[in-house]
């Protein structure tokens, strides 16, 4: 039996337990953190009922399990993967990939890799704060992409560039069809952010 199992067979007995106590409905779901609803319908379960129930729970059917293969696949060659990486991924390889919030992503990414023993690396930075600077004399920047919807309604990558000035605390990003490479940035990105920095501060 596993944990999961272990920790939801513990819940069934402490509402029952809490019943038989005296505890009403609504005073067990504050107790234990749970919906009033879940309380009753557990309330209602005999032991053997209950255990149907969370064996068909814990063995049902997942919406992404047609892409178990690709994210397992996705997440030896990369483990430090993140879940909006994973799900970058299936949208871009699968164009007609369902619609499904990150929560969902997040879940089955955290099942694959407890499935299949894929654990993501935990890496280490060493950092230590950095004296203030004056006005216009230090910026936080990074650099990103984005797949986005066109009206036509097809997909398309749309790359950014993102700055916050460390003293005013004023943001500034700049969108680009094309990806910031070297000589882009050697060609614009220097004078540009220059430009910026001295006209916001």
């Amino acid at each position: 039996m596993n944990k999961k199992l272990i920790h939801k067979w513990i819940m069934y007995h402490e509402i029952h337990n809490r019943r038989r106590e005296g505890y009403r409905a609504a005073q067990i779901s504050r107790d234990l953190g749970l919906d009033k609803r879940t309380v009753r319908k557990y309330l209602s379960m005999s032991e053997e009922e209950y255990l149907d129930f969370i064996h068909s729970q814990m063995n049902r059917e997942k919406m992404l399990d047609p892409y178990e293969e690709f994210i397992k696949t996705r997440l030896e060659s990369c483990q430090d993967a993140s879940t909006a990486q994973v799900h970058d991924w299936l949208k871009e390889h699968y164009y007609d990939f369902i619609e499904v919030n990150e929560k969902t992503v997040f879940n089955f990414v955290l099942y694959i890799r407890n499935k299949y023993g894929i654990p993501k690396p935990f890496n280490h930075r060493d950092f230590s704060r950095v004296d203030e600077l004056p006005y216009g004399k230090q910026i936080q920047a990074d650099f990103g992409e984005y797949n986005m919807t066109t009206d036509e309604g097809r997909r398309k990558k749309i790359y950014f560039f993102c700055m916050v000035l460390s003293c005013s605390r004023q943001k500034f990003v700049w969108f680009s069809e094309h990806p910031f490479t070297t000589l882009f940035q050697r060609n614009n990105y220097t004078s540009y952010i220059y430009q910026i920095s001295t006209e916001l501060d």
